[in-house]
């Protein structure tokens, strides 16, 4: 999960950059940037950190010119955490292009391969995003061939990455000279929608990972872009677009529901806010028909996120609402933390209990998720430190049990607290008395229920189904074997060849 903007406006573009960046920080602490384009000319900036921290007063002065484009980075599987994996990235041939790209591609190697055996291409570090920029670069040269880029050659390129790029990615890029380009990948994975100012002449545009930055900034929501299609927006002001892909499906990360997105957006035409209100309603459902004998005095959310959920779910048990923890605003989401004993320590630095809200009760305590569990340990024994009688745990979705490869930081299965137990197993690890989980079917329909049109979701992390086709067994274990510093499996690296025919782009 990553945060990526792309702005083409009348005046200066950093301001909105930057602001666009501060209201998706929540989607990537890791590490900020913003390319800005003047005429034919990038100016960048780039670093580690929050973007209030990269970015200071003589960076946004040097960051000239009315188009560009920004990413918060949220570190993943095989990405090292360094100034040399911020986005957004550059490549000079062809043309001149900036990327910045939210996802997980899950043919990094092969491709990579491809790209320096076939296509000439170098790429630099560890990130699958570079890879990406480099297949479009490569797409865009043998089909431009040095000549004035049309609508045909920039949309049949983004063809070409869709053809050789699987998993998912939600893209943002300039090509110099040209105009901003953005597109999704055929399953629709990663969010992206598009803005517009028509108040003004010409019309100013905005591309970005949720709706909320489009609200802030004072632009208004166009639509989504489609998965498999391709935006372009060209000096004039004109927009154009064009579905890529011969396939296209739309298939969300029901996560970006649970937790990643913040409740004020709308993805794919659901409200998250709702969503999580009427997540709430089913767990209550589900606590009244199969845990009817829990005695429960008050109902307490891990903020923020569970808060939608909480409510409802107080509301419909007829229990108190009540706000038992204290979030410290300065502390960042453990879960995005890259590494388990900095989420360990952080989640006393960022929560403190309000004792009187738990001495002598039976606290039910509601999460959006239980993925690694060391939030949910810790927060049950500060619950019993503050004198709750008993600490029964209510999760918003369903067991984590599997990998996600799609850009979301749980790709070893052995780092999941449930993926190789039963609830009863969970609830002993984590010290609570009771623990009641979302019915994976009941999640579901609380997000269809925004918009029935969606066919399907990405819910592979609670079910083992991957819904991109490509993902075995093998390319788990690869993974699990990067992930955890150690040489992956023979049988792992044979899954990861590519025939290097695709380098054509044919």
């Amino acid at each position: 999960m990553c945060g990526v903007i792309g702005v083409v406006s009348n005046t200066p573009a950093n301001q909105f950059l930057y602001d666009g960046l501060m209201v998706l920080q929540h989607r990537g602490q890791d590490a900020a940037g913003i390319v800005t384009a003047e005429d034919n000319r990038f100016h960048m900036h780039k670093g580690q950190g929050l973007a209030r921290d990269v970015f200071r007063t003589r960076d946004m002065r040097n960051l000239l010119g009315d188009m560009g484009v920004a990413h918060v980075r949220y570190p993943t599987a095989g990405c090292a955490s360094s100034s040399a994996e911020s986005q957004p990235f550059y490549v000079n041939s062809p043309y001149g292009i900036v990327l910045g790209h939210n996802g997980n591609l899950t043919n990094t190697d092969a491709l990579k391969e491809a790209l320096f055996r076939a296509d000439l291409r170098h790429v630099n570090t560890n990130s699958d995003s570079e890879v990406l920029l480099n297949v479009l670069a490569h797409e865009l040269q043998v089909r431009g061939a040095g000549q004035q880029l049309t609508m045909d050659t920039i949309f049949g390129a983004v063809a070409g990455v869709h053809a050789r790029c699987k998993g998912a990615y939600a893209v943002v890029a300039f090509i110099s000279g040209h105009g901003l380009l953005a597109f999704r990948d055929p399953h629709g994975i990663r969010p992206l929608v598009i803005g517009i100012n028509d108040q003004v002449t010409p019309h100013e545009y905005i591309v970005a990972s949720e709706s909320v930055a489009i609200d802030a900034l004072g632009f208004r929501l166009l639509r989504d872009v489609a998965p498999g299609e391709a935006v372009f927006i060209d000096f004039d002001r004109q927009m154009h677009s064009r579905q890529c892909s011969d396939k296209p499906v739309l298939n969300p990360c029901i996560f970006e529901y649970v937790y990643l997105a913040r409740p004020d957006s709308v993805i794919d035409g659901v409200s998250v806010y709702s969503t999580r209100l009427a997540m709430g309603v089913s767990l209550a459902k589900k606590i009244l028909r199969d845990h009817a004998d829990l005695k429960i005095d008050v109902v307490i959310p891990i903020p923020d996120t569970s808060r939608p959920s909480a409510l409802q779910l107080a509301n419909h048990l007829n229990v108190p609402y009540r706000e038992g923890f204290i979030k410290n605003r300065y502390i960042g989401r453990t879960f995005i933390m890259p590494g388990q004993a900095l989420r360990k320590k952080s989640v006393r630095q960022k929560l403190n209990a309000i004792a009187e809200e738990f001495k002598g009760k039976n606290v039910l305590l509601v999460d959006d998720s239980i993925v690694r569990g060391t939030t949910s340990r810790e927060i049950v024994q500060m619950a019993r430190d503050a004198g709750a009688a008993k600490v029964y745990f209510a999760s918003a979705s369903p067991p984590v049990r599997y990998s996600n490869v799609y850009g979301i930081d749980m790709p070893t299965r052995n780092e999941l607290i449930a993926s190789d137990r039963n609830d009863e197993e969970i609830a002993r690890e984590i010290g609570c008395d009771a623990l009641v989980y979302q019915d994976l079917e009941d999640m579901v329909a609380a997000v269809r229920a925004g918009n029935p049109a969606i066919p399907d979701f990405d819910t592979s992390c609670f079910d083992g189904r991957y819904i991109t086709g490509d993902v075995t067994p093998e390319y788990l274990q690869y993974v699990e074997a990067i992930r955890n510093g150690e040489t992956p499996p023979p049988s792992a690296l044979s899954t990861q060849q590519l025939d290097l025919n695709l380098a054509s782009g044919d």
